[in-house]
């Protein structure tokens, strides 16, 4: 048995490792279970919940891009009452903290979402997702106004005691003003990044490739940005920060770390090889010994030592 020490905490939430599934790459958790052990990973955020089901945009949903891909999947999801009632009963199973990302229109149905939802005890932890380029009714609206980001976290923060993470969009000139706002208004941490605004026209057809014409860049294609984006964040707002981004080995999470994240979430990779992430926390352990760290959340901000 290692002595190495994985676990890190976000703000008073505590993972047994800096592993997280990001939303929307593995469904509600049953999807991923066939080729990974849940309860291995640090935590599991569930696919974004509204207050009634969204049946998404129409296909083409999904484009390969170079290094990455766009997806404009509009939010597609069960609604919180079905997802309570079929969903939940099947996560009670594992021991993995589940964080439920909750994606709105308007700042009252974040706040229901919230409410509904706050009393189920195997929720451990809420992501709030302001920053969804894919949803033309209020995603970039929410993102990209730093007033509108402040009334959403006050707002739900009045009705759940427990951890509030805020999804930020990095389609904003500087992210850190949004991460200071969310450490204001009693938000317990930030994810960073969302996906890129990005999109992709047929030549012959000088059509867009996305039925929704713009989508979300996700993939190795945006790491680069979203470190920038961390260690913006990291040098500027006192506030625990989920890396996001491009993550594809256990090499780019040492490199999140580095840049001051606590934690990371994977997602494109999950639909490439789901079997990855519950082998980047054997890695992650060999990379401390190999390098003589106790505790891997020495890692977190280790550039500024």
């Amino acid at each position: 048995m290692s002595d190495i020490d994985l676990s890190v905490n976000i703000g008073k939430f505590k993972l047994r490792n800096p592993i997280m599934l990001a939303s929307g790459t593995v469904g509600y958790g049953n999807e991923i279970s066939e080729f990974s052990d849940l309860n291995k990973l640090g935590a599991i955020v569930t696919k974004s919940l509204s207050l009634k089901p969204r049946k998404g945009n129409p296909p083409q949903r999904i484009v390969e891009t170079p290094s990455g891909m766009l997806n404009a999947i509009g939010l597609a999801n069960v609604g919180v009452d079905i997802f309570l009632k079929e969903k939940i009963p099947f996560l009670k199973k594992y021991d993995v903290p589940l964080v439920c990302n909750i994606a709105a229109s308007t700042v009252e149905e974040y706040v229901e979402c919230t409410r509904i939802l706050d009393s189920e005890e195997t929720i451990k932890a809420f992501e709030i997702n302001v920053s969804c380029p894919n949803v033309k009714d209020g995603g970039l609206q929410f993102g990209n106004d730093i007033k509108a980001v402040g009334l959403v976290i006050s707002k739900v923060r009045a009705v759940t005691n427990k951890p509030l993470i805020i999804k930020l969009s990095p389609n904003v000139s500087y992210i850190s003003e949004f991460a200071q706002v969310v450490k204001n208004e009693g938000g317990d941490a930030v994810s960073a990044i969302n996906t890129l605004v990005g999109t992709a026209f047929n030549i012959i057809t000088k059509k867009p490739k996305l039925y929704n014409v713009n989508g979300g860049l996700s993939g190795p294609a945006i790491k680069p940005v979203a470190l920038a984006k961390v260690l913006e964040i990291s040098r500027k707002v006192d506030i625990p920060i989920i890396g996001i981004g491009g993550i594809m080995n256990w090499k780019d999470v040492i490199e999140f770390m580095i840049a001051g994240a606590s934690a990371i979430q994977i997602g494109t990779l999950n639909f490439i090889d789901p079997t990855a992430p519950e082998r980047m926390i054997k890695e992650l352990e060999d990379y401390c010994v190999s390098n003589q760290l106790n505790k891997i959340s020495d890692l977190t901000a280790s550039y500024l030592i």
